[in-house]
């Protein structure tokens, strides 16, 4: 089989729904073999039901816990059966006919990329980010606190969304790049024998990262190819500019506590892989 498309989700049945419809209608007129496999986690009914009654042709993977980004998909990496895998979460949208043969056959014909993105837009079809400079401490605090709003932290943070890069510029062809967005990415299944799959160590954020940095490490480049385009239905909750809410809330522990197991387990090296 030449391409397993892997769908993490979570509780959100009616976007999945949309999400499954697009990436059947994308792939519909391939001349490869293809297969689809949800890895779903703290599953409701709904979406049992949903994939039951319209998309039993769909391998599902269920869990009755939430156990994390890496550990769902690991889950079905190893049941995939496709030379090269396509990683999404369930509020990507593919509306766009042919993104998904286009990453494959960049990615096919270039043997020394091991991991390669799509250009995300948001809803309004403005360009979300989704590619980035490896993370440092000073980013992260900046990104927590009101130094990102001194000079040196909308500096430090300049550099992390590689402003340089893609600031007021029409990025038309392939870049490398430290790390993308766990969103959507495409690897070579051979490849994962050397890099290895998700780090499960990592419960939610900076896997996507770590995992970039495995394949650079292993002399595989991290591309953003941006003639294959996608729509990220990206649902956050409002930002306030609070101390208490940058450091306080859930999701802002989490992605703290994730931050120093990533640092800690590359012995707070710095280090610059892409443009």
């Amino acid at each position: 089989m030449q391409l397993s498309v892997i769908v993490n989700h979570y509780r959100t049945p009616e976007i999945l729904k949309i999400c499954l419809r697009s990436i059947k209608e994308n792939l519909k007129n391939a001349d490869f073999d293809w297969e689809i496999i949800l890895t779903d986690v703290a599953t409701i009914e709904k979406t049992s039901e949903m994939m039951e009654n319209e998309f039993s042709e769909v391998v599902f993977i269920s869990n009755e816990e939430n156990i994390g980004f890496g550990k769902s998909v690991n889950a079905a990496i190893k049941k995939a059966k496709g030379d090269f895998i396509f990683i999404v979460n369930a509020d990507i949208i593919i509306n766009e006919k042919g993104a998904i043969e286009r990453l494959l056959n960049f990615i096919e014909e270039n043997s020394d990329i091991g991991m390669v993105g799509p250009k995300l837009l948001n809803v309004n079809d403005t360009i979300q980010q989704s590619c980035f400079r490896f993370y440092t401490p000073l980013t992260v605090i900046c990104r927590r606190t009101f130094l990102g709003r001194t000079f040196l932290g909308k500096k430090i943070l300049n550099n992390f969304l590689m402003s340089d890069v893609f600031q007021g510029k029409k990025i038309t062809e392939p870049i490398s790049v430290d790390w993308l967005m766990g969103s959507a990415m495409m690897v070579r299944k051979s490849d994962l024998e050397k890099v290895g799959i998700f780090d499960e160590r990592f419960f939610m954020y900076f896997e996507d990262v770590d995992w970039a940095r495995r394949f650079w490490e292993n002399n595989l480049k991290v591309i953003y190819f941006p003639q294959a385009v996608m729509y990220h239905y990206h649902f956050q909750s409002s930002k306030k500019n609070s101390l208490f809410n940058s450091l306080l809330t859930k999701y802002a522990r989490i992605h703290i506590k994730s931050a120093l197991k990533y640092f800690v387990k590359y012995r707070f090296k710095n280090v610059k892989y892409g443009k």
